[in-house]
């Protein structure tokens, strides 16, 4: 690879990593094509990337992104998005999907360094639509009781006439 190819890369990484909400590192030792392709696919479904990258070239991608230093060993396929938790998400199903072959490694989110416990505890919570939901399902609530009060006491006076 060519120093002009090495710059494009960095340049574009560094502008990729610098407006995603996050960048996660995950190790993909021993894995088959088909199944790195399983993870592509899961995240075209939720408007994810995934790459891998050299560690020399992505760490000075990150650092032009303004985001905390991490280190990158080993081998490394990244995966960011400006959705967190959907980027949590298809990294969290990618392992679940690859036990042997797959984990997290560490990520960066809104710039700052964590580790994998905190991705793989973000990739648990509810996503957007559940939340909208869930908060539709509380606001029907009141309205669902007095409705259902207002029929009980309907049928009571029909009763009693």
């Amino acid at each position: 690879m060519t120093r002009t190819e090495k710059e494009v890369i960095v340049n574009e990484l560094s502008a990729a990593f610098a407006d995603q909400g996050a960048v996660i590192v995950c190790d993909y030792k021993g894995m088959t094509v088909k199944a790195l392709e399983g993870v592509r696919a899961l995240a075209r479904e939720n408007n994810v990337n995934v790459r891998v990258v050299k560690n020399t070239l992505a760490g000075i991608a990150l650092k032009n992104a303004n985001c905390e230093e991490l280190e990158l060993v080993d081998t490394n396929i990244f995966i960011w998005g400006e959705d967190q938790l959907a980027t949590c998400k298809v990294a969290d199903k990618s392992v679940d999907a690859n036990k042997n072959h797959f984990s997290i490694k560490l990520g960066v989110i809104e710039s700052k360094a964590v580790d994998a416990d905190t991705i793989k505890a973000m990739a648990k919570l509810p996503g957007r639509e559940e939340l909208l939901g869930m908060l539709l399902n509380v606001w029907n609530g009141p309205a669902r009781a007095i409705t259902i009060g207002l029929q009980a006491l309907a049928t009571k006076r029909e009763e009693e006439a």
